[in-house]
């Protein structure tokens, strides 16, 4: 038998704020004030401040001394870098599991596949994200998992703006597909070169 959790008002509010901000309704720059928020969805402030610091501490907003909560700017230069970092990383990834498939990665874009029309753009990202994670974590190296962690809040803010690219989210799903065979296909060099060709600027 499995017991659900309760979701406290904190989560759910968190979990609101969450998937505008994934889907790119709360764009960058653009500040979260505390009493419009309570006012939008009938909190009390408390509650705006303990949901709006669960995504400070997820990297998803910002927060400045006597200045609202806010969404960062991940800018052009912002990008470069993180796939500068971001590429090693998968090249080894690729490394270790060329040859073999990856379920986990798989049921990811099964998922991503299965979204229905008109899914908010969070829910494009989290199965996207969950997709590299699953291929990150079958590596079985822990410092790699954390390495890897580490840029997941700028990444997922990055990925808001694959909505804009990619016209059909079915798109998005074939070029992660083939990613996947061809690392299942291997062997070494082809695996780590549909990771380049997979992270160039287009797909981020």
């Amino acid at each position: 038998m499995t017991t659900l959790r309760p979701v406290s008002t904190v989560e759910a509010l968190a979990a609101a704020l969450r998937e505008r901000v994934l889907s790119g309704d709360i764009g960058p720059g653009e500040a979260l004030p505390e009493q419009e928020l309570s006012a939008r969805y009938g909190v009390a402030r408390p509650t705006v401040r303990e949901a709006l610091a669960v995504l400070v501490h997820e990297g998803l907003l910002r927060r400045e001394r006597n200045r609202s909560a806010y969404v960062p700017e991940v800018t052009a230069d912002d990008l470069a870098d993180l796939m500068y970092v971001r590429l090693p990383l998968e090249e080894l990834m690729a490394q270790a599991l060329a040859g073999r498939r990856t379920p986990g990665a798989e049921t990811a874009l099964d998922r991503l596949s299965d979204l229905p029309t008109g899914a908010p753009w969070a829910a494009v990202v989290a199965e996207h994200m969950a997709l590299h994670e699953a291929l990150i974590a079958a590596v079985g190296s822990p410092r790699l998992d954390r390495l890897y962690g580490s840029l997941a809040a700028e990444t997922r803010l990055g990925l808001v703006r694959l909505r804009d690219v990619y016209g059909d989210r079915l798109e998005l799903v074939a070029e992660h597909r083939e990613l996947l065979q061809m690392i299942a296909r291997g062997p070494v060099d082809a695996a780590r070169r549909a990771v380049r060709d997979h992270l160039r600027w287009r797909e981020f």
